[in-house]
């Protein structure tokens, strides 16, 4: 059991855990990641490119996440006809209904909500009022996602209150101090004027950088890896929108060649969490940029077999932060992202929770499909950009052609989970899905698409 009466956390080994069973109106609402912080959200827009079709990847997951087959998808982009046939008549899946609404008009409906624009708000809800949805869902809850509920007289599944402070770092380092659970070396910024004494507080204690992190954040966003800690003057500029939220994290940055370090991991544990349970049901290693931006991930992690004690470790600091997160009053899905240090004369690795991300993450996606098709397999996931930008029809053949396409009956093969378009309608990055036995199959399928297929990609960020 956990430390909250009547809540039990269950780690179910890689084993999907027993979802929603609600109908469910859900808002690919990618861009309001940021609760109002619209500095930060354009900061996002100009990193990752192609954002709007990011919603996409939601698709095939819905109706398994909610088991309906009566969902309601709100996009932010149409939908790829050839993909969606895909993922529908060649893997089995069922597919929500879908409805686009554009970021603007998302925008627009919070402000018609707010000001009684009836004309506004029936043009927009006409689709959902006609659903009839018993629930409300998105990548957060923000303050227009709570309001579109109250209008159509439906619940939310968490607060905004719960989605924000769910996501919130300093609200999680505080209580990983409080209950004296592994914490970072960790100073407050309350300004950009504060870092050259936070840095030198922590270069005193043994680090060569630092990382200051904003107390809301997403890939990336909201994080800068600061070096040269006795010349603050090379420090970069620091945007006013990390402090949107009040003072900043800044942290000592653990690699490899200070305090003892010899290799620092990152996994990540896939939660859910409903009214009386949290369950651990996937464990993955992030793939991650020398700047930790997230690329990818793979599960299970090879070397979980070879670290003593270090599951049993991560389960009991996941059970204590799982019921942080539900305190909050979040439920859904969620990730744990990790740092597991091993250290000089330590056969144990330190272990750190480094944040969770309370929603549907980089990792939801993966991990509900391959643990829906191959529970006992392994799989693999990398975020490509095409040096040339092609149609979905082609990018499926250049898959099929050589039988690398994933289709049920083989349990092996690479999944396009979701395709980024640009201007010219065209496939200019993914997010690319390998299933198999084993993690080594996995990298091997990837490796044979590279070499086979007639053009090139490189890894990217999610």
């Amino acid at each position: 059991m956990s430390n909250c009466d009547k809540i039990e956390f269950v780690d179910t080994h890689g084993q999907l855990p027993p979802l929603w069973s609600r109908r469910v109106a859900f808002f690919a609402n990618l861009l309001a990641l940021f609760f109002g912080n619209e500095r930060q959200t354009q900061e996002l827009v100009d990193e990752v490119g192609e954002i709007d079709s990011y919603g996409g990847r939601l698709i095939p997951i819905i109706n398994l996440l909610f088991h309906s087959e009566d969902n309601l998808l709100v996009l932010e982009r149409e939908p790829d006809e050839v993909l969606c046939r895909y993922l529908q008549e060649d893997l089995g899946l069922s597919l929500p209904r879908m409805q686009v609404m554009q970021h603007r008009d998302y925008i627009e409906l919070g402000e018609s909500l707010k000001t009684g624009k009836e004309i506004a708000v029936c043009h927009h809800l006409e689709t959902l009022s006609q659903h009839g949805a018993e629930w409300l869902d998105g990548y957060v809850t923000d303050e227009i996602l709570s309001h579109i509920a109250t209008h159509l007289n439906c619940q939310t599944i968490s607060s905004t209150a719960a989605s924000q402070d769910g996501n919130n770092k300093y609200l999680l380092h505080q209580y990983q101090v409080e209950k004296g659970l592994p914490a970072f070396d960790t100073v407050l910024a309350a300004s950009a004027a504060d870092l050259a004494d936070c840095a030198r507080e922590l270069a005193g204690r043994g680090y060569a950088s630092v990382v200051l992190r904003s107390q809301i954040g997403a890939s990336g966003i909201g994080m800068m890896r600061l070096r040269e800690l006795e010349n603050p003057e090379s420090f970069p500029e620091v945007p006013d929108h990390f402090f949107y939220e009040g003072p900043c994290l800044v942290q000592g940055w653990l690699e490899k060649g200070i305090l003892g370090i010899q290799k620092v991991r990152s996994p990540s544990t896939q939660l859910f969490l409903d009214e009386t349970h949290i369950y651990a049901y996937d464990m993955t290693e992030q793939i991650l940029s020398p700047d930790s931006i997230h690329q990818g991930n793979e599960s299970p992690p090879a070397y979980l077999k070879h670290l003593p004690g270090l599951r049993e470790e991560m389960m009991r600091q996941a059970a204590s932060v799982g019921n942080w997160l539900h305190q909050t009053g979040y439920r859904g899905t969620a990730s744990i992202d990790w740092l597991v240090v091993e250290r000089e004369g330590k056969a144990t690795p330190d272990v750190y929770v480094c944040e969770i991300n309370a929603r549907v993450t980089g990792a939801t996606y993966p991990s509900l499909l391959a643990r829906h098709f191959h529970p006992e397999g392994a799989w693999l996931l990398r975020n490509l950009r095409l040096s040339k930008p092609i149609s979905t029809e082609e990018l499926l053949a250049l898959f099929d052609q050589p039988g690398h396409l994933f289709r049920p009956e083989k349990q092996s093969g690479i999944l396009p989970l979701n395709l980024n378009f640009g201007k010219d309608n065209l496939v200019h990055k993914g997010q690319f899905l390998c299933i198999a036995e084993t993690t080594a199959q996995c990298h091997h399928l990837l490796n044979l698409a590279e070499r086979d297929l007639p053009i090139q990609w490189d890894t990217d960020r999610d």
